[in-house]
């Protein structure tokens, strides 16, 4: 048991938080719309028709989707670990965590990172050929994520991107198919992500500069780097606002809303260039509430029309 208990804190299991409400939002969604392709076949009254992958029981899909979240997640959480562990021992934030400290040794983080990839690689075969197809593009983007800050500040992009796959990702297992509302759900999470990991990132402006590391706050300064992702939030607050018309959901929704957008609002009010106390507040607490809240509202919304 404490051996499991390393590795889910390796791995930050509890931060699943953030991209996994969203690959469910995917989920449903796709559920939703492929009812409407059978509703369309069934009855001949032109409502859109989506490709289904009607083979499969909604049920061992929704799994297969959970469990790629999982290994997908766990296989990039501990490459970062295994790739970052010499500059984390350098940190006093993170020398904590279970790799410099030895409680997890560098070969086991990796062998825990090659085991995800190939149980992830699994599930996608199992899901359907599309899926399968685009594995490695994911596995690219989510494992490629821990070399960026080495070479550029947008490295808080490619994390938001990583997560962003959740809902297209779901979308894709039940449809086989793309659509432009769950790439706005997608984009909505690029943006959400990549503006809160600015927010993080704050903690180690001055350790990241000094190692030579890039990252928003060591490149253009706090004040500065608050601004840019005041700026990423928008566009996020922006994408579901658009899916929300564009979808054409019910006043569930756009309560949903409220509170996803209040939580962007409150964490940029707790933090400022120089009051970094609430950092975790705003990281964990408001960003949960504002993710589990919003998928709460809109899948109501989606299992109620």
């Amino acid at each position: 048991m404490n051996q499991l208990k390393n590795y889910l804190s390796l791995i930050k299991f509890s931060h699943t938080i953030f991209a996994m409400p969203f690959a469910l939002i995917g989920f449903f969604l796709a559920t939703s719309v492929a009812i409407r392709s059978w509703v369309h076949d069934y009855l001949g009254n032109g409502l859109p028709q989506y490709a289904s992958d009607s083979s499969k029981p909604l049920g061992i899909l929704f799994l297969l989707v959970i469990l790629c979240m999982v290994f997908a997640r766990s296989a990039a959480m501990a490459f970062n670990r295994y790739l970052d562990r010499d500059i984390d021992a350098l940190n006093p934030r993170t020398a904590i965590r279970e790799v410099p400290r030895g409680i997890i040794t560098p070969k086991n983080a990796l062998l825990f990172t090659i085991v995800n990839c190939v149980l992830f690689l699994v599930c996608t075969w199992f899901i359907n050929p599309l899926c399968f197809m685009l594995a490695p593009v994911a596995l690219a983007v989510i494992l490629g994520y821990s070399y960026t800050k080495r070479f550029t500040p947008l490295c808080h992009l490619i994390l938001g991107l990583g997560l962003a796959l959740a809902p297209i990702g779901a979308y894709v297992a039940v449809t086989g198919a793309f659509h432009w509302l769950p790439i706005l759900f997608s984009l909505a999470v690029l943006f959400w992500v990549s503006g809160f990991d600015i927010i993080y990132s704050l903690q180690d402006e001055d350790f990241d500069r000094n190692q030579q590391l890039y990252s928003i706050p060591s490149w253009l300064g706090k004040e500065k780097a608050l601004q840019v992702s005041e700026l990423l939030h928008l566009l996020s607050a922006a994408c579901v606002v658009a899916a929300g018309k564009l979808g054409d959901f019910s006043y569930l929704y756009w309560l949903g809303v409220l509170v996803f957008i209040g939580m962007l609002v409150y964490q940029h009010s707790i933090v400022k260039p120089n009051d970094l106390r609430r950092v975790n507040i705003a990281f964990m607490t408001a960003n949960g509430i504002a993710s589990v809240v919003f998928s709460v509202f809109v899948i109501t919304d989606l299992l109620t029309r």
